[in-house]
């Protein structure tokens, strides 16, 4: 006779609440429709790992955590950190074709990748800057990528990928930013000093307040929002814009948009935006838009 197999636990309607509810006020997490499944799911995969009994002890593992740690790893359940090299290029070719040129005699240039996931998108930004100035960029560039997930953190840190996240990223830029690993690394590429110097890497929750006085040129945030309700959409962009410098640009990602919220950005093109003042609005009149300075 077969052995009796513990049946695996249920996610009552409590705790999915209780675990939606903690999702919601500590990362703006919207999971509260539709989404029982995902949780019952992701969650119960966690517990198995942690040895616990049942979703309510997860819930006061969480809850009763001090160190924020397995606050921290919830994000990770409940979120899919999917990214790649050079992802929605148009971006990127805005970023050299028409902000660069208007930032090239700037003695400091600040991008912010606001979610930066594990990593790619700051590496992107970089191999493009450097592409774009060459050998005065390292002293004036300064690409601030944050995320609120410390393990996917760690992974960009490190700057070292498997070959196959590699094909979105040209031959000639591999050469001359990359090194091919080899014995034991065999098989994975890691980034050259000269684009890691270039990124800063940090724990940010984008729920809490921010630096007050950080301004910068570009910010990158991009689909994140596809996780929060509208009104934590419309609370992200107003506090993002703040850290835009006048005439600054904010990208998100292509299957989001500002339309059905309050912001005071203009519409350049899609998923690109622009914080009013500095110089002329409208870059197919002035392919040289400049950004000013705050």
């Amino acid at each position: 006779m077969p052995p009796i197999l513990d049946a695996p636990p249920v996610l009552n309607t409590g705790d999915f609440e209780k675990i939606s509810r903690i999702a919601y006020e500590h990362f703006g997490v919207d999971l509260r429709q539709g989404k029982h499944a995902l949780i019952e799911a992701r969650v119960g995969k966690k517990l198995r790992q942690l040895g616990l009994p049942s979703f309510k002890a997860y819930i006061d593992h969480v809850t009763s955590d001090t160190s924020g740690a397995a606050l921290a790893g919830m994000v990770d359940i409940l979120t899919t950190n999917h990214t790649s090299f050079f992802r929605e290029p148009r971006h990127f070719e805005f970023l050299r074709d028409i902000i660069f040129p208007a930032l090239r005699s700037r003695p400091q240039i600040h991008i912010w990748s606001a979610a930066c996931s594990s990593g790619e998108e700051p590496y992107s930004i970089g191999m493009t800057l450097l592409e774009a100035f060459r050998e005065d960029t390292l002293a004036k560039l300064r690409i601030r990528a944050s995320d609120i997930s410390t393990r996917v953190l760690e992974t960009a840190a490190k700057g070292i990928y498997p070959a196959e996240r590699m094909k979105d990223i040209p031959a000639p830029l591999q050469q001359r930013y990359m090194l091919k690993g080899s014995n034991a690394a065999a098989g994975s590429f890691r980034f050259k000093n000269e684009v890691r110097n270039l990124i800063v890497f940090e724990h940010t929750n984008l729920m809490q307040p921010l630096t007050p006085d950080y301004r910068c040129s570009v910010i990158f945030c991009r689909n994140i929002m596809i996780y929060f309700d509208r009104p934590t959409q419309q609370d992200l962009v107003q506090r993002l814009s703040q850290h835009l410098e006048p005439g600054g640009f904010l990208f998100i990602g292509h299957s989001e948009s500002l339309n059905a919220i309050q912001h005071g950005l203009e519409y350049v093109s899609p998923a690109t935006y622009r914080k009013p003042g500095g110089s002329p609005t409208s870059t197919s009149k002035n392919p040289a838009l400049k950004i000013g300075q705050s």
